[in-house]
């Protein structure tokens, strides 16, 4: 998690704390955490013992660790307070955290509309389906065939988004230290959940060319359990080929995220990955393609893996609102996910992230997905932790990378999603210029990493 710290300008014990200073603010080291004594750290790190001491006094003075005598410092955040916004940005900062478009509101309007008039043909029910409503069974199962991927609905299981889909298969499929293979990077809360379950990460990286095979399958035999991203990966936007989904066999259950797929922004859809493996568990959901308030996703298995499912999901929630099913159905059934009007705003909004990128961070390099809703945008330095320390006090937050892997990876990237309006992205990717410019002239920053989603 360190990594280099012992490169760069300034003395060591400054280069240390700031390093530590900088994993307390990302999260990787979290809130109440027991460090190593100054002996452990300074034996592991092969440097002197007044290295780390004078490290861990300095984030003392700044009141990121606490200390007591005869124990172990522990992390802490200095008491929030409000910094002075440099003077050129305005006060209303803008979020690139958030890779969500914004709501279609008149689809969505008509979309609740129709559901509430179907609703009173469930009023004299019980409300409680921990499988879902006929109604979005039907509809997802339909979705799959019009892809090419013959789906019957008592193999689709409704939850509360992809995110509860992944929790709820993560609790059933892994004991504690099982092996999850997963790509690196990948989406920050699909580490969080494979992390909460005490699985242990084996990542295999998403090269620019892609994924690799050979190692996915050697990765495949060590693991219990695979996740992966093949449709505009998140955060990298990038879609595994035709030839890599029929070669791609894993030994290991296999669940496979298509959050992303209708976001198809050069070229046509991919076919469902579980075409060439049919023991594959996919997710998906309508957050990325119509709204992330609408928090309605689904699980496509097998019958006997539904039924278990179905016994372990009362622990966290006894099924998904009856009206969101419903209003989720209208909108696959008319096949709002991936209206035209969407999809071209998109690619609009990339080519304006990218544009605007070129003119203010000419270094930063982005190739361009041909999908989803983000950039993997990388810096010639590995300075992405930073920057996010740092960016909100020229008014504009960020994700960086190190949030999409685990041991301290990615800290040249960023994720930089273009849902906003071009106008809104240009601004961003200027405001971010100048807190680039800040860093350059040492200047440090205190906030705390934003959400993610």
């Amino acid at each position: 998690m360190l990594g280099t710290w012992q490169e760069g300008p300034g003395p060591a014990h400054q280069r240390l704390s700031d390093r530590l200073r900088l994993l307390v603010l990302d999260g990787r080291l979290s809130l109440g955490a027991a460090l190593p004594s100054e002996r452990d750290l300074a034996t592991a790190l092969g440097t002197s013992r007044t290295t780390v001491g004078a490290a861990y006094r300095t984030l003392v003075e700044h009141r990121y660790l606490a200390t007591r005598a005869r124990a172990r410092a522990t992390v802490r955040l200095p008491h929030d307070t409000p910094s002075e916004r440099p003077s050129g940005t305005d006060s209303a900062t803008i979020d690139l955290s958030f890779a969500a478009p914004p709501a279609p509101a008149e689809i969505l309007h008509a979309a609740f509309a129709d559901a509430l008039e179907r609703l009173p043909l469930h009023f004299e029910r019980h409300g409680y389906d921990r499988y879902g409503t006929a109604e979005l069974r039907e509809a997802v199962a339909d979705w799959y065939q019009r892809r090419g991927l013959p789906t019957a609905p008592d193999h689709i299981m409704i939850t509360n988004g992809a995110q509860h889909a992944l929790g709820l298969l993560a609790r059933t499929l892994l004991a504690p230290r099982d092996k999850v293979l997963i790509d690196h990077p990948t989406y920050p809360h699909a580490i969080r959940t494979f992390t909460a379950a005490r699985a242990r990460l084996l990542p295999v990286a998403v090269e620019a060319s892609g994924w690799d095979t050979a190692q996915l399958h050697a990765a495949g035999r060590a693991a219990q359990l695979a996740y992966l991203i093949p449709d505009f990966h998140n955060p990298t936007g990038m879609c595994m080929s035709a030839s890599v989904r029929r070669r791609l066999r894993l030994a290991c259950p296999t669940i496979i995220d298509e959050t992303m797929t209708d976001l198809a922004l050069d070229g046509a859809k991919p076919e469902p990955f579980a075409v060439h493996m049919p023991t594959a568990v996919s997710i998906g959901s309508v957050s990325k393609s119509i709204w992330g308030g609408l928090r309605t996703g689904w699980i496509r298995a097998v019958p006997s893996l539904l039924e278990r499912l179905e016994q372990a999901r009362p622990a966290t929630d006894l099924g998904t609102p009856v009206v969101e099913q419903l209003a989720t159905a209208v909108l696959l059934n008319e096949r709002r996910t991936e209206p035209p009007d969407t999809l071209q705003q998109l690619r609009s909004q990339r080519d304006a992230l990218r544009r605007a990128l070129s003119e203010y961070l000419p270094d930063v390099h982005a190739p361009q997905p041909a999908g989803g809703v983000t950039l993997w945008a990388a810096f010639p330095e590995p300075i992405s932790s930073r920057l996010a320390a740092i960016a909100p006090d020229y008014g504009v937050t960020i994700a960086a990378g190190p949030r999409f892997g685990i041991g301290g990876a990615f800290e040249r990237y960023i994720r930089l999603p273009y849902t906003l309006p071009s106008s809104r992205l240009t601004e961003a990717i200027r405001r971010l210029e100048q807190a680039q410019l800040a860093l350059a002239q040492g200047a440090t920053g205190t906030h705390t990493p934003a959400p993610v989603a």
